[in-house]
């Protein structure tokens, strides 16, 4: 049996991240004194590593390594917070077990920190998942193919029987990069129009149609 790999970004994929990603970045520009960038914008920056974010929300701004400190700050409050949590998406759950039930290797690739991550599986007992994991603090961030090409080769799954799964243009442009098949979900940051511009090879609008996806790939 051929081995296979689905890899999966986090926020906007498998977590619903929206609202916590979106108050946090407006908290940590007024914490800077700075005018908060729009949700249209910040969910265009989901899934960069957060000097990119910055970089592109406020180009200008003369102290760019003091908002992303506010981030963290906010980002670790919210966290602390009586009964906080960052739900999963209904579906993304029993998606995961399916998957190793049907013997599939499954990766993360996200723009999260490894902090961040940490996070979450202190919510969520998901770690156990995954056979390979790659973060914003690994090496090159997305749209670069470098955190694909690693999560494949890591377990010794070639190219062609890798998939992409996320919901940010991003993540498509890094799959393609990759040379993988880029399946796209749109309940997350991008529309679907955005995400097939991106080359998404698919998009998504529920867990049970990604899993009819995946169970024809390859052929089975």
């Amino acid at each position: 049996m051929s081995l296979k790999l689905a890899i999966f970004d986090v926020d906007g994929t498998l977590v619903d991240s929206r609202e916590l990603i979106a108050s946090t970045m407006r908290e940590a520009f007024a914490a800077c004194d700075t005018a908060p960038p729009a949700y249209a914008d910040i969910r265009q920056t989901i899934g960069l590593p957060l000097d990119r974010v910055i970089a592109k929300l406020a180009p200008d701004h003369a102290e760019p390594n003091r908002l992303i400190d506010a981030y963290r700050t906010a980002f670790v409050r919210h966290h602390q917070k009586a009964g906080f949590i960052e739900p999963l998406y209904n579906g993304a759950l029993a998606t995961l077990e399916r998957l190793v039930a049907d013997n599939w290797m499954i990766g993360i690739a996200t723009g999260k920190s490894r902090r961040g991550l940490d996070a979450l599986f202190e919510m969520h007992p998901i770690a156990g998942f995954f056979d390979t994991i790659w973060c914003a603090d690994d090496g090159p961030g997305k749209p670069n193919p470098f955190m694909v090409l690693e999560a494949a080769g890591s377990v010794g799954v070639g190219l062609e029987s890798t998939v992409m799964i996320g919901d940010a243009v991003h993540d498509m442009r890094m799959g393609q990069s990759a040379g993988v098949r880029s399946l796209a979900v749109s309940w997350g940051f991008a529309t679907a129009e955005e995400l097939l511009a991106a080359g998404a090879d698919e998009v998504h609008h529920a867990f049970e149609t990604l899993n009819n996806s995946l169970d024809k790939f390859m052929g089975i």
